[in-house]
């Protein structure tokens, strides 16, 4: 079939050739073929889209900042990506740069010899005068330096200091397909957040049996930046997760002496004493029994623990704040950690492939540091975790056991939270409009 722009030049052609000769045969080719032209072009055009259904949401920005430029000394500011394969002068002649004393510096300075260790992506800032002589350059390396290059006159000057952060808030919702990390993913959410909002909601949620279809979460963390550049996620600020129809959520506090913990709207704890499960992510291999065959021993016995199933060298964590009462081999445990915790309370750990290296001469540990790994010592027959759970000496069922609440929020400091806690839950709230979403706001 012609294209309409075809059927166009034919259609001028035959008018101008009409209006030359026009015989009555000449006006029925005409028309004849004017109505062939509409037909085809009718035939191609695009049907109308379809609408797609739109919300609108309205947030209150604090108005931009003002500054005045003294147009004699402004220079011209450009900015770029490291592209693959990229060197300093390729980046600086791109970016309008005509300095050659500018390039000898940066190649035999020491400071600036952290502009040679470019990542694709990085991006790179520079001020020069109309006839591309640097004035200024601005690059923030891998660990959070930043380095400065300043003319003076005829003179260069080179400086590396922690950059400065600046901290924004950012949204995120998902819906539960298959996965935590699965629905995380689609909506855009760093690992990093993704682990802590396993943590926060880990004494109400075991992540691996608990989880359904249809399950959802909203989540406010914070972003730091350094020159409008996002360098990494920081602490999840508020967040939400809908489990079975049941919600739950939880609001950062940072205390006077720098601690941080989550807790609710009324103040209640977000994290037990004990989290549920000693991996953030694995499977039940063997539960908690009075009767179970043991694959080893060839006979019945009791199974007082839970065994979960993950590959060698999988980080085991403490589940709750302790003291290690014993790190080392004990017959069919195989290497195991024992942990003594506040009120008769006790947790087990065996078959370790090995120990973390953090608790070889600790006393004691913190609720979630790894103590060791997961592995196949003593009598085991595949790497898996052996967990116990103990009440005054007596193994209880780790899946099922009631367990302690963590401390409440101080009562001098509930004002405070509450009224500190306020614009976490407007953005909290705006979050759960959004779901596979990814949004940007500030604090």
């Amino acid at each position: 079939m012609p294209r309409p722009a075809i059927l166009t030049q034919s259609l001028r052609g035959a008018v101008r050739r009409a209006a030359e000769a026009p015989t009555p045969g000449q006006w029925i080719a005409f028309a004849l073929f004017g109505v062939t032209a509409v037909a085809a072009f009718n035939l191609v055009a695009n049907p109308a889209p379809e609408l797609v259904p739109t919300q609108v949401i309205n947030v209150e920005l604090p108005p931009p900042e003002l500054a005045l430029v003294e147009t004699k000394t402004a220079g011209y500011w450009l900015e770029g990506r490291i592209r693959r394969g990229d060197t300093i002068g390729n980046v600086l002649a791109r970016l309008g740069v005509e300095d050659p004393a500018a390039l000898e510096f940066l190649r035999t300075n020491a400071t600036a010899r952290a502009l040679y260790q470019l990542r694709p992506g990085k991006r790179l800032a520079v001020e020069t005068d109309k006839d591309g002589e640097l004035r200024t350059l601005r690059f923030v390396t891998g660990d959070g330096q930043q380095l400065s290059v300043k003319r003076e006159g005829d003179r260069l000057t080179a400086e590396s200091a922690p950059a400065t952060t600046e901290i924004r808030w950012q949204m995120a919702a998902g819906d539960i397909e298959s996965s935590l990390f699965g629905a995380a993913d689609a909506a855009g959410l760093p690992d990093t957040v993704t682990l802590q909002l396993a943590d926060v909601f880990g004494g109400d949620i075991d992540f691996y049996k608990d989880l359904r279809r249809g399950d959802r979460f909203a989540v406010v963390y914070e972003m730091r930046y350094v020159d409008g550049e996002a360098i990494g996620a920081g602490r999840i600020v508020a967040a939400q997760f809908e489990n079975r129809g049941r919600i739950v959520r939880g609001y950062l506090w940072r205390s006077d002496d720098g601690t941080e913990n989550y807790y609710s709207e009324s103040g209640a704890p977000m994290r037990k004493s004990f989290l549920r499960s000693p991996m953030e992510f694995s499977r039940v291999t063997s539960g908690f029994s009075d009767a179970r065959f043991h694959p080893i021993l060839q006979t019945w016995r009791a199974h007082k623990g839970v065994d979960y199933g993950a590959p060698s060298g999988t980080p085991v964590r403490a589940t709750g704040d302790a003291r290690i009462a014993f790190a080392g081999q004990q017959n069919g445990y195989g290497n195991v950690v024992i942990l003594q915790h506040h009120g008769g309370f006790s947790t087990v750990y065996a078959h370790l492939s090995r120990f973390s290296p953090q608790i070889q001469n600790a006393g004691r540990v913190m609720q979630g540091e790894v103590i060791g790994y997961v592995g196949q010592t003593g009598w085991a027959t595949g790497p898996h975790l052996h967990y116990e759970f103990r009440v005054a000496g007596e193994q209880r069922n780790p899946l099922t056991v009631a367990l302690p609440s963590g401390e409440p929020l101080p009562p001098g400091s509930r004002q405070a939270f509450a009224e500190r806690i306020v614009p976490a839950i407007a953005q909290l709230r705006l979050a759960q409009q959004v779901s596979g979403a990814l949004l940007a706001s500030g604090e």
